[in-house]
């Protein structure tokens, strides 16, 4: 049958198909062509020049792998210098706009199996700054150009400069006011006496009008006595007391905040950010394994990265590897033994005492460790787990 006119339906049909992207798993990385349907890759896998490609790599699988995850790191990193520059930005918005190139290389073909272990992997190697919030995991590009740098270093140069300027300036204005007083004679100090009168009897009288003091007995008006110099005294010190008490209460205040803010900045140092342990007992939440493995309980056997986890499922035995966003922890029954995961007691056994289900936490008693036999209140649920 011949081939389909280039102006005929058949023909137009099939470029429009082939015009948006297609699905994933009819991609071939190695032969790099995209198939319409799973007949399509079928054929294709079926195919002479497939076939070939298939022998070339299994010659050396490492080499092809990569070569692939340094065209995708490169691709992706220079999309994000180009596009968001060092602004941070969700991995994910970075992801879906690398993709929409047809010719992207996939990240089957690479050595991270998902999205979330290239990013981690990006923070490990310095390329990008990452973090992980409740909305996913966040990347900020480090821009390490010689030119960039050297604008940065330029810009820092100028800054001191306007810095010296501005102490040269300063000095300048010192050494001009030192030589406009090096001619004058300098001024002597004031000296405090204390006051002292003569005649005891004599009465001191102040004239606010014309704002000035007459001495003598003809303007009683506005006396000041030793009796008002007490009493004046005395109204001070009262003025002063409730001063001087409001500033301690306020200093006794502020180093009880310091040292809860202390206790807090404790607490949050001893926290991390992985929990995931060997032999403890921790359920599937992820449901792209299946409904065979989702909501299903397994035991942690080895912990690889802090991320990862190998483990065996109780019901099947089967083994998987599954990262610490596709597990949640197990809360036994009061009685039974759990490991502390996270926290200031992390790695400790302990027994459950209670759970309380309306603070989604519980208490436990420490079971190992100096500080056997306390009583510990208030564990998240996230932070312990059932021993196996």
């Amino acid at each position: 049958m011949g081939k389909a006119d280039f102006l005929s339906p058949k023909a137009i049909g099939n470029r429009i198909k082939a015009k948006g992207l297609q699905k994933l798993r009819w991609y071939c990385q190695m032969c790099q062509k995209q198939c319409r349907d799973e007949n399509g890759f079928k054929c294709h896998c079926m195919s002479e020049s497939h076939q070939r490609q298939l022998l070339l790599a299994s010659e050396d699988p490492n080499q092809f792998m990569d070569y692939f995850s340094e065209e995708f790191k490169n691709d992706f990193l220079e999309l994000i210098r180009r596009r968001f520059g060092t602004k941070r930005v969700h991995n994910n918005i970075v992801y879906n706009e690398y993709i929409s190139d047809r010719e992207h290389v996939h990240m089957n073909s690479t050595q991270w199996e998902t999205l979330t272990d290239f990013t981690k992997w990006l923070g490990k190697e310095g390329l990008c700054k990452v973090d992980e919030t409740p909305k996913g995991w966040y990347i900020q590009y480090i821009d390490r150009d010689p030119e960039t740098i050297r604008r940065q270093e330029e810009l820092e140069r100028k800054k001191k400069q306007d810095l010296d300027d501005e102490e040269r300036s300063a000095k300048f204005i010192e050494e001009q006011v030192r030589r406009g007083r090096g001619g004058k004679e300098p001024e002597e100090a004031p000296v405090f006496t204390e006051l002292k009168r003569d005649n005891e009897e004599e009465k001191v009288a102040f004239n606010m009008g014309a704002c000035s003091s007459v001495a003598g007995p003809s303007k009683p008006s506005a006396v000041l006595g030793p009796s008002a110099l007490k009493a004046a005294a005395a109204s001070a010190k009262r003025k002063d007391a409730p001063s001087s008490s409001e500033s301690k209460e306020k200093k006794k205040k502020s180093a009880l905040d310091e040292i809860m803010e202390m206790e807090e900045k404790k607490k949050q140092s001893v926290r991390t950010e992985y929990w995931l342990q060997p032999n403890i007992v921790v359920k599937v939440i992820t449901k792209k394994l299946g409904e065979k493995y989702h909501k299903r309980k397994a035991v942690i056997k080895e912990v690889r990265d802090k991320y990862t986890a190998m483990v065996r499922m109780i019901d099947s035995g089967d083994k998987l590897k599954l990262d610490q966003s596709h597990l949640e922890t197990v809360i036994p029954a009061p009685g039974k033994k759990v490991l502390i995961l996270n926290g200031q007691y992390r790695d400790t056994e302990a027994l459950l005492e209670d759970i309380d289900k309306k603070r989604f936490c519980a208490t436990l008693t420490l079971d190992s460790g100096r500080m056997k036999g306390k009583r510990v209140d208030g564990v998240a649920y996230e932070d312990f787990s059932k021993m196996a």
